[in-house]
Protein backbone atom coordinates (compact mmCIF):
# COMPACT_ATOMS: atom_id res chain seq x y z
CA UNK A 1 0.00 0.00 0.00
CA UNK A 2 2.69 2.20 0.87
CA UNK A 3 4.94 1.34 -1.83
CA UNK A 4 1.50 3.09 -4.38
CA UNK A 5 2.19 6.19 -2.48
CA UNK A 6 5.80 6.21 -2.78
CA UNK A 7 5.62 5.78 -6.61
CA UNK A 8 2.91 8.65 -7.01
CA UNK A 9 4.67 10.69 -5.04
CA UNK A 10 8.59 11.13 -5.93
CA UNK A 11 10.40 12.13 -9.07
CA UNK A 12 12.76 9.06 -10.22
CA UNK A 13 14.98 11.87 -12.04
CA UNK A 14 14.82 14.25 -9.06
CA UNK A 15 14.71 17.44 -11.13
CA UNK A 16 11.76 19.59 -11.43
CA UNK A 17 10.59 17.34 -14.41
CA UNK A 18 6.70 19.24 -14.18
CA UNK A 19 7.98 22.81 -14.34
CA UNK A 20 5.73 22.85 -17.78
CA UNK A 21 2.62 21.43 -16.46
CA UNK A 22 1.40 24.54 -14.32
CA UNK A 23 2.05 26.29 -17.85
CA UNK A 24 -0.49 23.67 -19.31
CA UNK A 25 -2.84 24.20 -16.37
CA UNK A 26 -2.84 27.81 -16.44
CA UNK A 27 -3.38 28.03 -20.37
CA UNK A 28 -6.55 25.07 -19.78
CA UNK A 29 -8.20 27.21 -17.19
CA UNK A 30 -8.37 30.39 -19.78
CA UNK A 31 -9.54 28.17 -22.19
CA UNK A 32 -12.19 26.85 -20.04
CA UNK A 33 -12.95 30.53 -19.05
CA UNK A 34 -13.35 31.80 -22.93
CA UNK A 35 -15.52 29.05 -23.71
CA UNK A 36 -17.53 29.63 -20.84
CA UNK A 37 -17.93 33.26 -21.43
CA UNK A 38 -18.38 32.88 -25.47
CA UNK A 39 -21.31 30.36 -24.85
CA UNK A 40 -22.87 31.64 -21.39
CA UNK A 41 -22.41 34.85 -20.49
CA UNK A 42 -21.66 36.53 -23.86
CA UNK A 43 -25.48 35.48 -25.16
CA UNK A 44 -27.15 36.19 -21.63
CA UNK A 45 -25.98 39.86 -21.71
CA UNK A 46 -27.26 40.08 -25.60
CA UNK A 47 -30.45 38.67 -24.62
CA UNK A 48 -30.71 41.33 -21.79
CA UNK A 49 -29.86 44.04 -23.82
CA UNK A 50 -32.66 42.95 -26.45
CA UNK A 51 -34.78 43.22 -23.48
CA UNK A 52 -34.35 46.02 -22.49
CA UNK A 53 -34.86 47.78 -25.42
CA UNK A 54 -38.15 46.11 -26.13
CA UNK A 55 -39.08 47.64 -22.76
CA UNK A 56 -38.22 51.09 -24.09
CA UNK A 57 -40.27 50.77 -27.49
CA UNK A 58 -43.24 49.47 -25.73
CA UNK A 59 -46.29 51.84 -26.34
CA UNK A 60 -50.04 52.43 -25.80
CA UNK A 61 -52.09 50.24 -28.33
CA UNK A 62 -49.20 47.07 -28.73
CA UNK A 63 -50.77 43.81 -27.63
CA UNK A 64 -48.08 41.48 -25.53
CA UNK A 65 -47.69 38.56 -23.03
CA UNK A 66 -46.25 38.74 -19.54
CA UNK A 67 -44.20 36.21 -17.81
CA UNK A 68 -47.21 35.05 -15.56
CA UNK A 69 -48.88 34.40 -18.90
CA UNK A 70 -51.58 37.20 -19.01
CA UNK A 71 -52.17 38.12 -22.38
CA UNK A 72 -53.40 41.64 -23.14
CA UNK A 73 -53.32 45.15 -24.80
CA UNK A 74 -51.24 48.52 -23.13
CA UNK A 75 -53.32 51.12 -21.67
CA UNK A 76 -50.86 52.74 -19.87
CA UNK A 77 -46.89 53.38 -19.43
CA UNK A 78 -45.27 54.61 -16.40
CA UNK A 79 -41.14 54.39 -15.80
CA UNK A 80 -41.53 50.91 -13.75
CA UNK A 81 -44.94 49.61 -14.24
CA UNK A 82 -47.72 48.80 -17.21
CA UNK A 83 -51.18 48.95 -17.17
CA UNK A 84 -52.58 45.84 -19.51
CA UNK A 85 -56.03 45.67 -20.01
CA UNK A 86 -56.89 41.70 -20.28
CA UNK A 87 -60.42 42.11 -20.68
CA UNK A 88 -63.19 44.63 -21.31
CA UNK A 89 -62.74 47.11 -18.68
CA UNK A 90 -60.23 44.57 -16.44
CA UNK A 91 -56.98 46.10 -16.08
CA UNK A 92 -54.01 44.82 -14.39
CA UNK A 93 -51.06 47.10 -13.46
CA UNK A 94 -47.86 44.85 -13.75
CA UNK A 95 -44.23 45.69 -13.72
CA UNK A 96 -42.94 46.35 -16.57
CA UNK A 97 -40.21 43.91 -16.30
CA UNK A 98 -42.55 41.68 -17.27
CA UNK A 99 -43.84 42.05 -20.35
CA UNK A 100 -41.60 39.46 -21.89
CA UNK A 101 -43.05 39.58 -25.82
CA UNK A 102 -45.32 40.80 -27.99
CA UNK A 103 -48.33 38.61 -29.23
CA UNK A 104 -48.19 36.98 -32.19
CA UNK A 105 -51.23 38.15 -34.56
CA UNK A 106 -52.92 34.58 -35.92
Amino acid sequence: MTGIAYAMGSNPAGGAGQGGSSYMSLIFIAAVFAIFYFILIRPQQKRAKQHKDFLENLKKGDKVITSGGLYGTITGISDDSVTIEIAEKVRVKVDKGTVVQHQKTQ
